[in-house]
């Protein structure tokens, strides 16, 4: 069993001054539990350490080797307790994020560069997918943590809102009306798609693509209306703008993970920082 270091701090007091009555005063500690721990010290060791006579204490032969060794075992303990909390108080480790592109533009660049200058021993692997496909991935463990667009409740899920959004139809002044451009496996392109049919109101043509920056840029040329959040279509300023009385579907951002993958300090913390930062960047 290895020796209390505590027990070891006493010991070396002891040594150096060579009265059990000083050690005590200058530890701070009574006499009897000075006692106590180098009884305990001796026990632990196997060997007397020290002599007792009447003018003070003396180290044995072992004792003076302890009290050599004893230096270096308090040093490395000390290093091993500031590792700890530096392991504690530090966001450290390879982290996998999982984030839609689209999000990922528009919330996280900043915010990483921001962590990986702050933490030097941060590493981060995004996956990029939809909404749905992450949330699924963070419930597997395959991923640590990630922001997803309404996720769908899970008992080992924590689910923090960071804010609101608002998936629109959107068109330029020069607009080809007759045609649609849309990411055909997002629900929410779904769901608006199914409210224009039940108005009995559909598009002649249809541009498909899974890229929501590649739509921006369609729709600010004029190649048609287009169903975007109003998070991606904010880039494109005035040039475009959500086509009244069509349907719109509200979206919520959300930071996910396990609960008990959030017992890790570095996780918990790292994602306390991601949504502060974004909860921050995106109040209304």
């Amino acid at each position: 069993m290895l020796p209390n270091p505590s027990d070891l701090v006493f010991f070396m007091e002891v040594v150096s001054t060579g009265n059990m009555s000083r050690a005590a005063e200058r530890l701070g500690v009574s006499q009897p539990a000075l006692s106590q721990a180098m009884k305990r010290l001796e026990t632990n060791i196997g060997q007397q350490l020290l002599l007792r006579s009447k003018t003070g204490v003396k180290a044995t032969k072992v004792g003076e080797k302890l009290a050599l060794k004893s230096k270096d075992l308090l040093t490395q303990w000390e290093e091993l307790k500031n590792e700890a909390t530096r392991e504690k108080e530090e966001i450290r480790g390879r982290f996998k994020i999982g984030v839609h592109p689209s999000v990922a533009i528009y919330s996280m660049g900043e915010l990483t560069a921001k962590l990986i200058k702050k933490y030097p021993g941060l590493e981060i692997k995004f996956e990029h997918d939809l909404s749905r496909k992450v949330t699924e991935q963070v419930i597997s463990m395959e991923i640590d943590m990630a922001l997803a667009i309404n996720p769908v409740a899970h008992p080992d899920l924590v689910m923090k809102k960071i804010c609101g959004d608002k998936v629109s139809f959107y068109q330029a002044k020069n607009v080809s009306k007759n045609v649609l451009i849309y990411h055909p496996e997002l629900t929410q392109a779904q769901e608006m798609l199914g409210a224009l049919r039940k108005k009995d109101f559909s598009y002649e043509r249809t541009i498909t693509t899974d890229n929501l920056e590649f739509i921006l840029e369609l729709t600010v040329a004029g190649g048609g209306v287009s169903i975007l959040p109003g998070k991606v279509a904010a880039k494109a300023g005035k040039k475009i703008a959500p086509v009244a009385k069509l349907p719109s579907y509200e979206d919520s951002l959300y930071l996910i993970y396990r609960h008990d993958w959030a017992r890790g300090g570095s996780t918990r913390k790292l994602a306390t920082e991601i949504f502060n930062h974004l909860q921050e960047k995106f109040k209304s």
